[in-house]
């Protein structure tokens, strides 16, 4: 059952076509892997500068989309979702308990297949541009020092669309560890059940199989 939002403590108030459709393919509760250097703990900065580079790289590939082309969106993005969102930590909570029973080289080739799958689920959506626009809303800090970050995608002929970035300082920076869509569900606890129902299938190797051909079609090869 989708896991509802951790208690946050006094802050702000709560304040695309591509991005709500996007986000159930990201957003997969939380525990930290091993940080690995990316660009986004160079660049540093307060969880909302993170997330508004990430965002501003977003709609460049959207305002090209038509001549990128699922590949060239995924070249694109690959760079900016890896500085903004900790995909192997990201990876290891969408497994849960059974990924400390794993290999090493099980890990490997899972945080490899889950990275791969996370960009090109975006790279296939995001396509095209109509307008949209992404405010942040407001920050919070929660009890144990992460901070919960409130968007909104403001979309001309829609309705706006919330979303809840869940930052995570690792390494000298903050990371995106999970999206919580309508600011209330997390995406990473409905990926739970899923993935659990392929490694009971097949084990590690029948879910990264199954994510490995879900990026392929996705990107057209």
């Amino acid at each position: 059952m989708p896991r509802r939002a951790p208690p946050m403590s006094p802050g702000p108030a709560p304040g695309r076509r591509g991005l709500l459709a996007a986000a159930p393919g990201l957003a997969l509760a939380l525990a930290l892997a091993p940080p690995l250097a990316r660009p986004a703990l160079a660049q540093g900065g307060s969880p909302a500068a993170v997330v508004e580079r990430y965002h501003a790289a977003l709609l460049e590939v959207m305002r090209q989309a038509d001549r990128l082309g699922p590949r060239g969106r995924q070249a694109r993005l690959k760079p900016a979702m890896e500085a903004a969102f900790d995909l192997p930590a990201m990876t290891r909570i969408a497994i849960g308990p059974g990924w400390s029973r794993m290999t090493p080289a099980q890990q490997a080739a899972l945080t490899e297949a889950f990275s791969d799958w996370s960009v090109a689920t975006y790279a296939s959506r995001f396509n095209g541009w109509s307008g949209e626009s992404f405010s942040v809303l407001g920050e919070s800090a929660l009890r144990n020092g992460d901070r919960m970050l409130r968007t909104r995608i403001d979309r001309p002929r829609e309705a706006p669309v919330e979303l809840g970035y869940l930052m995570r300082e690792s390494g000298g920076g903050w990371r995106i560890v999970d999206v919580y869509l309508t600011g209330s569900i997390s995406e990473l606890a409905s990926r739970r059940s899923e993935f659990g129902a392929l490694l009971a299938e097949g084990g590690p190797d029948r879910l990264a199989a199954e994510l490995r051909a879900r990026t392929a079609r996705m990107l057209g090869g």
